[in-house]
């Protein structure tokens, strides 16, 4: 079945004492761009998401978010030297301009400095990060499921779609045949008329340059080889609409063949009724076009 590069996931969980959400989405693309959003002080994280991302898609733009949040606790604290050693140096500053202008400071306690943003911290432990880092890992598969699961559900939406579009092709074909037979008549007066005009300068034409005129008078009226091509691509896009590997690049270039059969058809119709066919033709390959874009 076909897989839609559009897709959505989200989760939440939690680890004492931490809590995190999840936000995973993709859009179309040509290829595969992984986009991640994640911590960067837990090792090795980012790599194995990005590993099982890869494994699992093959196609879309794609954008995973992280986001962690460390509730406070009763937990021991613990100093943080270069915040503190910061603290210091912007206090002798103050104290060094205070006495230029005469300014009397009152001078400050340990516990004061102890109270500044960042001076002390949360005591995280290498192990808390490691049972951290385990149970995002755990999770996140469920989260993928989720995302490839939606983007199933798109493409079998798509694979709907573009399947009634392929029996709208292949319906609009046989009328394209069946009105070759309608427009023989006048395709005759048309090839007579044409014969005439070129008999006329017989005398002044030598016999390849009629032959080239005549076989040229017969290309131009001839869309047997589009019909045939035409029934081939139709073929061919039932044969990708049946695979489960990714086909949206094929199905593309497909689409593209599709449309250059249809603008021929028009161009060589010279009959009202199969040029209304070939425009129906270029109006459903378009709207299958449309939505082969979302094809991973």
């Amino acid at each position: 079945m076909l897989q839609s590069m559009t897709g959505f996931a989200s989760g939440k969980g939690a680890l004492a004492p931490h809590s995190w959400t999840w936000e995973l989405r993709s859009v179309n693309a040509k290829g595969l761009d992984l986009r991640l959003r994640v911590p960067d002080w837990i090792e090795g994280l980012e790599t194995a998401l990005r590993s099982q991302l890869s494994a699992a898609l093959g196609r879309g733009n794609v954008t995973l978010s992280l986001r962690i949040q460390r509730e406070e606790t009763g937990s021991a604290q613990v100093l943080n030297p270069a915040v503190l050693d910061s603290t210091l140096a912007a206090l002798s500053q103050i104290a060094t301009r205070a006495a230029a202008q005469g300014v009397e400071l009152a001078p400050m306690t340990a516990a004061d400095l102890m109270a500044q943003r960042g001076v002390m911290e949360q005591a995280s432990s290498e192990d808390e990060t490691k049972a951290l880092s385990a149970a995002l890992l755990a999770e996140f598969p469920a989260i993928l499921q989720a995302f490839t699961d939606m983007r199933a559900t798109e493409g079998k939406a798509l694979h709907q779609v573009l399947t009634r579009a392929v029996d709208e092709i292949e319906a609009l074909t046989d009328q394209a045949e069946a009105a070759i037979g309608d427009r023989k008549a006048a395709m005759e007066e048309a090839l007579k008329g044409a014969l005439t005009r070129v008999m006329q300068n017989v005398d002044t034409m030598d016999e390849d340059r009629l032959a080239q005129e005549l076989a040229l008078i017969a290309v131009k009226s001839d869309v047997t080889e589009e019909l045939d091509r035409l029934r081939a691509h139709i073929n061919a896009a039932r044969d990708l609409l049946s695979e489960t590997k990714p086909v949206g690049r094929k199905l593309d270039f497909l689409m593209q063949e599709f449309n250059r059969e249809a603008n021929t058809l028009c161009s060589k119709s010279q009959n009202t009724a199969l040029t209304r066919i070939g425009l129906d033709l270029k109006t459903v390959i378009d709207q299958m076009r449309e939505q082969v874009q979302n094809v991973e």
